[in-house]
């Protein structure tokens, strides 16, 4: 894998951005979670007025070789269906990305089936889907590369138009699999506690998922016994989320803002923060949606999400919803008036 140099957060700018925040025109930390939100920016992009300038959001799309195992209530034709509707203009991304003006790139990175052809979706395929990980690795080690390399050069080009901050949304039926078994791996975490509904699973559904991806962990382990990082993320990982770990990882690299999405986007967070723990600091997480074991996975990140909607679409549409909040934190710091300047009396 290629090596990325992501700088820790220089916390030698933090006294003059603390600074400004507390004299604004308003009691000291009464905008609360915005100030926090707004230090972060400032400390990543190494500013007292930072900028949310073109932003940007890739939904990736991939198929996985698990889904044959019948762990999804999807079928795979759902995934190449879903993108074809996005390239439309006509999924909930879609309308997200409308309302606060984000650059919507729907990219095929390993979608079974043929997308060339279609107008609106960026042909980046590593293959026609992933292996089933319950034989074998989902990839090969030049596909995870291939799939690193892929999101990171998505991300140059984002930042060739300037773009500031980033969104990252997935569409591939039966993806909660492998970031369950993510979870589980790199947290330490017992399976059961990992893994949920999905997109709908009911209770039989959801017993036969947790016997296939325990199995699946059993034969791991027996290939695997002493198992990287590296190697947990390609022998479960979908395209189209190893693609999200290089976007992440790529952008932390280039100081670009971070924001993640759902629980899977969340898996990708935490296997991109395994690889390259500075890039943790260029993350602001949007959400804690409902499917099983995120809230668990945010908290091994440490990770306070804006929102608490009960979303679990997917798509990026959790991180979308909290941009506002994001940009409003922006706008105090580079809008809002001092007390000096509005003649007023600091009141704190």
């Amino acid at each position: 894998m290629r090596t990325f140099q992501i700088e820790p957060l220089d916390d030698r700018l933090r006294g003059a951005i603390q600074d400004k925040i507390d004299n604004l025109n308003k009691p000291k930390g009464s905008l609360g979670e915005l100030e926090h939100v707004a230090m972060q920016l400032c400390l990543i992009q190494r500013t007292l007025s930072p900028s949310l300038a073109h932003p940007c959001h890739l939904l990736l799309g991939g198929d996985h070789g698990i889904e044959r195992e019948g762990v999804s209530v999807s079928p795979r034709e759902v995934t190449w269906q879903q993108m074809i509707n996005f390239s439309r203009g006509g999924g909930g991304v879609n309308m997200l990305c409308r309302q606060h003006g984000f650059d919507l790139r729907v990219v095929d990175v390993g979608v079974d089936y043929d997308l060339s052809g279609i107008r609106g979706i960026i042909n980046r395929k590593v293959a026609r889907g992933t292996k089933n990980f319950l034989h074998e690795p989902a990839m090969s080690e030049k596909e995870f590369d291939q799939a690193i390399e892929t999101g990171a050069a998505l991300v140059d080009d984002c930042a060739a138009v300037g773009c500031r901050i980033l969104c990252i949304g997935e569409m591939g039926i039966a993806n909660t699999s492998p970031s369950s078994l993510w979870m589980s791996l790199l947290c330490d975490i017992p399976l059961d506690g990992c893994i949920g509904a999905g997109a709908g699973l009911d209770r039989p559904g959801l017993r036969h998922k947790k016997e296939v991806l325990t199995l699946a962990l059993e034969n791991f382990r027996r290939l695997f016994p002493n198992a990287s990082t590296e190697d947990i993320i390609r022998y479960f990982g979908g395209f189209e989320m190893v693609a999200a770990i290089g976007a992440m990882l790529q952008a932390a690299q280039r100081r670009i803002v971070i924001l993640v999405d759902g629980f899977i986007m969340t898996a990708c967070a935490l296997a991109a923060c395994r690889l390259c723990p500075a890039a943790r600091d260029y993350m602001i997480f949007g959400h804690c949606g409902d499917e099983s074991g995120h809230k668990r996975l945010l908290d091994a990140l440490e990770a306070r999400p804006l929102l608490y909607l009960g979303l679990r679409l997917g798509e990026g549409t959790g991180a979308l919803c909290a941009f506002p909040i994001v940009d409003s934190a922006a706008r105090m710091i580079n809008e809002m008036n001092n007390f000096e300047h509005a003649n007023i009396t600091k009141y704190f």
